[in-house]
């Protein structure tokens, strides 16, 4: 069962990636972020294997927030295998992403994304873009 505190973001920009965990410990959240630099290593934390073959399961996520342009396994892949999976196939997912191609976005809603959002270019829209996001799909929405 998914921890609904637990995000997973899939980041490959490491400043970005900063910006979002200062995000979130400024606005005193109850979220435990985890994060994770691409593609492959998105689907080995989230199918406990690779070198996150111990990872326990209160940490597997309740809200994955996926970059599309990734090395190695791109967003749109990591999308596909897990609305593939069985373990994945309701878990919300939303790219939190630069591109605002609407093929990008069509696709990405034809794979099943849950949310197509454009990363803000303040500090303060990035944090309340996350903290909002966050609040929506960890503690408004109804899931099963």
């Amino acid at each position: 069962m998914a921890n609904r505190d637990t995000i997973l973001l899939v980041e490959d920009n490491p400043d970005e990636a900063e910006l979002a965990e200062l995000a979130f410990k400024r606005l005193d959240t109850e979220f435990n972020l985890q994060t994770v630099p691409n593609g492959e290593e998105a689907l080995d934390y989230l199918f406990a294997s690779g070198r996150y073959a111990n990872r326990p399961e209160e940490r597997k996520p309740g809200l994955i927030l996926l970059d599309i342009n990734l090395p190695q396994i791109s967003g749109f892949d990591v999308l596909r295998t897990l609305r593939a999976s069985s373990s994945y196939s309701l878990t919300p997912i939303a790219f939190l992403t630069t591109s605002d191609e609407r093929d990008d976005i069509v696709q990405g809603y034809e794979l099943g994304v849950n949310s197509y959002l454009r990363k803000p270019l303040d500090f303060d829209g990035f944090a309340q873009l996350l903290q909002a996001v966050s609040n929506y799909w960890l503690r408004l929405n109804t899931r099963i």
